[in-house]
Order: structure tokens, then sequence, then C-alpha cells
């Protein structure tokens, strides 16, 4: 299910054609470039308008507001992220465990780790507009897709697939979150991805059901 922005930060007309689609690509990329230059506090349309090579009233065409931007680049951002997740899930469906929770963490960690810098801009973002319904709709897309991925998986079983699923899910967006708010070197931050990957299929291979406890199909007749 996608959320439905609140009337106040809506734009005001979506782009179509290709010239449009490169105006707003072109706007969304300055936004990002200047809350990294100057900080989610001095960002203003104008200075975002300035840095994308376009008029103010260009801007004022799809945007009316600061917060309407913000939102729709959060909007964009937690988009490519749950789209992400979804295809490698997609991908991974029949897979071994192991394989499945490996894709998983992947993907989401790319996804999120592609602009290191930009992810980080937009975690500062969240407090000056309340993207919480964008946000719920992310998770959400996430947690289908991962549920209906493992319960796939041909070599594991659980008890309470949704309990699985949702502390899988939250021990990966909380190291994941860590990693990218704190300081810390590229090179500590490839180890520790190894580490949550490690993390991550031990977790599933404990919560899965004993090889001879799992239901067996009984054919038909």
């Amino acid at each position: 299910m996608t959320s439905v922005p609140p009337q106040h930060l809506r734009a005001r007309k979506s782009p179509r054609q290709a010239r449009a689609l490169a105006t707003v690509e072109a706007i969304f990329e300055a936004t990002i470039q200047v809350l990294l230059s100057d900080g989610p506090t001095r960002l203003t349309t104008t200075r975002v308008a300035a840095r994308a090579g376009v008029s103010v009233g260009t801007m004022y065409q799809y945007y009316p507001h600061k917060e309407a931007l913000l939102y729709a680049v959060i909007g964009r951002y937690l988009n490519a992220i749950a789209e992400a997740v979804e295809n490698a899930c997609l991908a991974s469906h029949g897979a071994p465990l192991t394989e499945m929770s490996d894709a998983l963490v992947k993907a989401y960690c790319d996804a999120k780790t592609l602009k290191r810098n930009a992810t980080r801009a937009l975690y500062l973002v969240a407090v000056e507009v309340n993207t919480s319904a964008l946000t719920e709709d992310c998770i959400q897309r996430i947690e289908a897709a991962a549920a209906a991925m493992f319960k796939s998986a041909p070599d594991a079983e659980f008890d309470d697939l949704a309990l699985v699923n949702h502390s899988f899910l939250n021990m990966l967006f909380g190291t994941v979150r860590s990693l990218l708010t704190r300081e810390i070197s590229p090179a500590m931050a490839n180890r520790l991805g190894d580490e949550l990957a490690l993390m991550c299929r031990a977790y599933l291979d404990a919560a899965k059901r004993p090889a001879g406890s799992r239901r067996t199909e009984i054919p038909a007749i």
C-alpha cells in the first residue's frame, strides 16, 4: 500500500515529459547537495533552485515550499530502498535459507550505502518533516517481501514466521542505521556488514524448526 501525502505536502504536479523528468531529477540531486553542504536548517527552495540551475518559478511549479520538496525527496529515497529489497526477495524465492538471508541483507545494505552521505543527510531531514507514513509504507513493503520469501524456503519452517521476520528486520534496520550515523571508517563498515550477515544467518538457523519436527506434505491420493 502506497501512502498518500497530506494535502499541504503534495507536489503541485508530476513530471511527464523527458525534459520535465530531467528537471525534477536535477532538483532532487540539488536538494541532497544543499543538505550535505549547508544542513537541513539552512536549506531553502531558492538555494536548491540555484544549485539545480532552474528558476525559483520552475521549482514552485512542482513544489510549493521546502517541506513539500523534502517530503518528495524522502519518498523517492524510501521507494528505491523498498524496490531494491522487493526485487532481491522475489529473485530469491525457493533458494536455501542462508542464500535468502544474504540476499536480503546485501540488498538493504547496498541500497542504504549507495550514497552514504546522502542517507545520513536524509536521516536529519526526518526531524524537519513528518515522514512517518512514508517510513511505515517502506517497512510494510519490505516486511511483506521478506515474509513471502522466507515462506518459500525449501529447507526451513518457522513456528511464528511473522515474529521471526519482524525480529530479523529490526536487527537489520537498527544495525545499518548505527553504521550510517556513527563515524566509522569504510573498512570497518565493510567488516561490520559481514558480521551483520553472519548474525542474520545465525538467527534464522536458530529460529527455524529442527529438521525432525518439520511438517511433511502428504501426497494426494
